[in-house]
């Protein structure tokens, strides 16, 4: 399938109650209604499928294994809940799409990604003898005359792809995400809490980095500060300034 047709859509995109008749035409056997669930949130699947063009598959495939994820979302749904159909698809899509990479072995990279990943390691280690520390990742930009975010990517692309709903540490034996950190005590299940996706998207870039460096590769404060080029006490009243932010922003989506 063209991938214009992906990014864009063939048709208005249904209204939520539209959405959820449907799936339940399609959980009693209505193949007309799995097809054209299919049909209208192409353009979903392709917004994830685009997380993980840099890894070196090719769109069609990871669309495909992405539409797998739409398909158990659709065949797993479950309509007493009061959530957009969306919110529970994404990060189902994102799971299969993580899954098959995973399978696949070694995640793969592009040449030029690792061309500028073995130039970032020659460049840090001529500025650690030469500053006698590690250097921040601004520093390293500067030196190779690149954006610090092209640092950042080439160092984080050789690593596998991970999710706002995988472990981020244990406590005790008992897995926390960061849907953890900045859920209340209530009963709803968790992809009640995909706003977050949305909340996150409302951040400053800096922001973002530091939820991406923190939860999505576990990294401690210190070596976010690291990163930064600032104080470990920065980032930690910077990290509860995010997550209350979050946390206001979620509840006002939810609410």
């Amino acid at each position: 399938m063209d991938v214009e047709v992906k990014k864009n859509g063939k048709n208005a995109q249904l209204k939520d109650h539209e959405v959820k008749e449907l799936i339940k035409q399609s959980q009693d056997g209505d193949q007309q209604a799995r097809d054209l669930l299919i049909e209208k949130n192409m353009r979903l699947v392709w917004s994830v499928v685009q997380r993980f063009l840099n890894r070196g598959y090719e769109p069609d495939d990871l669309f495909q294994i992405g539409c797998i994820g739409l398909l158990k979302s659709v065949d797993k749904f479950d309509l007493t809940y009061d959530v957009r159909f969306s919110t529970y698809a994404v990060p189902m899509i994102i799971g299969e799409i993580q899954r098959f990479i995973r399978d696949d072995g070694t995640v793969k990279v592009s040449r030029s990604l690792k061309e500028l990943g073995n130039k970032i390691r020659r460049a840090k280690d001529e500025l650690s003898k030469t500053l006698g520390r590690v250097p921040t990742v601004q520093e390293i930009a500067e030196h190779l005359e690149i954006e610090a975010e092209d640092v950042v990517l080439a160092q984080e692309a050789v690593r596998a792809p991970s999710s706002i709903h995988e472990t981020v540490y244990e406590n005790d034996g008992d897995p926390i995400t960061l849907l953890d950190q900045i859920a209340d005590n209530s009963e709803e299940k968790w992809f009640d809490k995909i706003a977050l996706k949305e909340a996150i998207s409302d951040l400053e870039e800096r922001e973002k980095l530091i939820v991406y460096l923190r939860y999505y590769k576990d990294q401690t404060q210190s070596e976010v500060a690291e990163r930064l080029g600032i104080s470990q006490v920065q980032v930690s009243r910077l990290e509860k300034k995010i997550l209350k932010q979050i946390k206001v922003q979620m509840d006002h989506t939810e609410s």
